[in-house]
C-alpha cells in the first residue's frame, strides 16, 4: 500500500478494511471471533481497541496457514472454524452462512469465484467426476492448471478437531516457502473428508486489497451498492456515481440528495429533507422538510422541521436546531441551541450559546465565548435581535426582546425589551487632511 498504515487499517466506506470483515463474521452471531495479527500490529489493535476480538500475534509471517495455527489452539476441538481475511472486506453474511452450513459434520467446505480474470488466483482442481481434489496456487501451478477458470477465495469453513490436525501437517515445499493453508484441502481429500465448494455469485465480493488502485475499485462498488440501497428504498439520488455514504442512512420519503454528498457515521433524514450539492453529514439528524443548501458541514447536530440551512453553513457537535429557524451564508454553530423561527442568515459565530425564539442574530455577529482558557455560555432570550458586527462577550445574558444595535460590543447583561449600544461615539475632525506619498 505504500503505507504508515496497516494495510487493514486502510479506510473503505469510513472504517478500516478489517472492521468490515469482524463485522460480517459478528452477523453469524459465532462463540469467538479471533484476529490474528502481524506487521503494524499493535496499531491495529490500537485501532480497533473496542472490538471484543481475541488477538493472537504472529511474530513471523510465514504464510496463511502459519497464521491460523497460531490461533487454532484457542478453539475448542468441538467448534467449526470460519477462516476470512483482513483485506477481503465485501463478503456478505448470506454468503458466508452458506458456507458455514456446508461444512457440517466432518465436512470442509470452500468458497471458490470464476472471476474474468483468473491470473494470480490459486485454482481448484477437480476431478472427473467435478469432486475438487486440490488447490495449486498461480505460481506453482502447470500451464494446464492455469488454464482453470475457477479460482480459489481463501476462505473455508472446517471442523476444528480436523483442522488442528491438517494444520500440523503442512509443509513449505512451494515457490514461496510458505505453510499454506490452501494445502488443508488436499489434505481433507486424502483423509476422505468431503469438501463442499461453495461458489461465490459475485467475484467482487471476494477480492481483496493489495494497493491503492484495488482499494479506490472497492471503494466505487461500496459507493455504488450503497446508493442502489437508497433508491430503492425511495431516495432520490441526482447522481449515483457521486454520492458516498459512509456508515448507515435513515430516512424518510421523497428525500433527494444532490451530487458530491458524503453522508459519514449515522445519519437520519426525515420526510422531504433536501441536501444540497457538496454537503457532509456526518452523525447527524435533520428533520422534516428541512432544505440544506449547498456546500454545508453538519457534524453531530440535530436539525430541526422545516429549517433552512446554507449555504455554506457549518454544524460542530451538540447543536440543537429548533423548527424553522434559519442558518445562512458563512454562519457556524457550535454546542449551541436555536428555538424555533430563530435566524442567523450572515457571517456569524453562534458558540456555547441557548438562543430562544423568534431570534434575529444580525450579519457579522459574533459570540465570545473563548476567554483562551475556558468556555463560557450566553443566554440570548426570545425576540431579542442583535445589529450587524455586534459582538458578545460570553458569559452574557440579552433579555427577552432586548435589541443590541449595530457595532456594539457588549459585556454585560443587556436588559430585556430595550435599545443596548456598546460602541466608540464617532467623531469628525474638521480640517483633517489624508498624508500624500512623496514622488519618487
Amino acid at each position: 500500500m505504500k503505507s504508515a498504515f496497516p494495510k487493514v487499517l486502510q479506510p473503505l466506506a469510513g472504517r478500516p478494511l478489517l472492521a468490515h470483515v469482524i463485522e460480517t463474521a459478528r452477523s453469524l452471531l459465532p462463540a469467538a471471533v479471533h484476529v490474528v495479527y502481524g506487521h503494524g500490529g499493535e496499531r491495529v489493535r490500537e485501532a480497533l481497541a473496542k472490538e471484543t476480538v481475541e488477538w493472537t500475534r504472529q511474530d513471523q509471517q510465514l504464510g496463511t496457514g502459519h497464521a491460523v495455527l497460531q490461533a487454532i489452539p484457542k478453539v475448542p476441538d468441538g467448534h467449526r472454524v470460519l477462516i476470512l481475511y483482513g483485506d477481503v472486506p465485501l463478503l456478505g453474511r448470506e454468503t458466508l452462512a452458506q458456507l458455514a452450513a456446508a461444512a457440517e459434520g466432518d465436512a470442509v467446505a470452500l468458497l471458490t469465484m470464476t472471476p474474468a480474470d483468473p491470473a494470480g488466483y490459486g485454482r481448484i482442481v477437480r476431478d472427473p467426476q467435478g469432486k475438487v481434489q486440490r488447490i495449486v496456487e498461480h505460481k506453482d501451478a502447470s500451464g494446464q492448471e492455469r488454464a482453470i477458470r475457477e479460482c480459489n477465495t481463501g476462505v473455508i469453513a472446517a471442523p476444528s478437531r480436523l483442522l488442528k490436525q491438517w494444520l500440523g501437517g503442512l509443509q513449505t515445499a512451494n515457490s514461496q516457502g510458505e505453510y499454506y493453508l490452501t494445502d488443508v484441502v488436499e489434505m481433507a481429500v486424502r483423509a476422505g473428508v468431503p469438501v463442499n465448494p461453495v461458489s461465490c455469485e459475485d467475484p467482487i465480493d471476494a477480492l481483496g486489497v493489495n494497493d491503492r488502485v484495488q482499494l479506490a475499485m472497492l471503494e466505487a462498488v461500496c459507493r455504488g451498492r450503497a446508493a442502489r440501497e437508497l433508491m430503492l428504498a425511495g431516495v432520490t439520488i441526482a447522481d449515483p456515481a457521486r454520492v458516498d455514504v459512509r456508515g448507515h442512512v435513515e430516512h424518510g420519503m421523497d428525500v433527494f440528495i444532490d451530487v458530491n454528498v458524503v453522508m459519514e457515521g449515522s445519519v437520519k433524514l426525515g420526510h422531504r429533507v433536501r441536501i444540497g450539492p457538496g454537503c457532509v453529514i456526518r452523525d447527524a439528524q435533520i428533520g422534516d422538510d428541512t432544505q440544506v443548501f449547498p456546500h454545508c458541514v453538519i457534524e453531530g447536530a440535530v436539525i430541526g422541521a422545516g429549517c433552512n440551512i446554507g449555504p455554506f453553513s457549518r454544524f460542530r457537535p451538540t447543536s440543537r436546531l429548533s423548527g424553522g429557524v434559519h442558518i445562512g451564508n458563512f454562519v457556524e454553530v457550535k454546542n449551541s441551541t436555536m428555538a424555533d423561527e430563530s435566524k442567523a442568515n450572515h457571517l456569524a459565530y453562534v458558540g456555547d450559546a441557548q438562543v430562544g425564539a423568534r431570534v434575529n442574530i444580525g450579519a457579522g455577529t459574533i459570540i465570545a465565548n473563548y476567554d483562551g482558557a475556558n468556555k463560557h455560555r450566553t443566554v440570548i432570550e426570545d425576540d431579542a435581535h442583535t445589529g450587524s458586527n455586534s459582538v458578545l462577550v460570553a458569559p452574557i445574558t440579552v433579555g427577552a426582546g432586548a435589541t443590541v444595535a449595530a457595532g456594539s460590543t457588549v459585556a454585560n447583561e443587556v436588559p430585556a425589551g430595550k435599545l443596548t449600544i456598546a460602541r466608540a461615539r464617532q467623531t469628525t475632525l474638521e480640517g483633517w487632511k489624508r498624508p500624500t506619498k512623496q514622488k519618487k
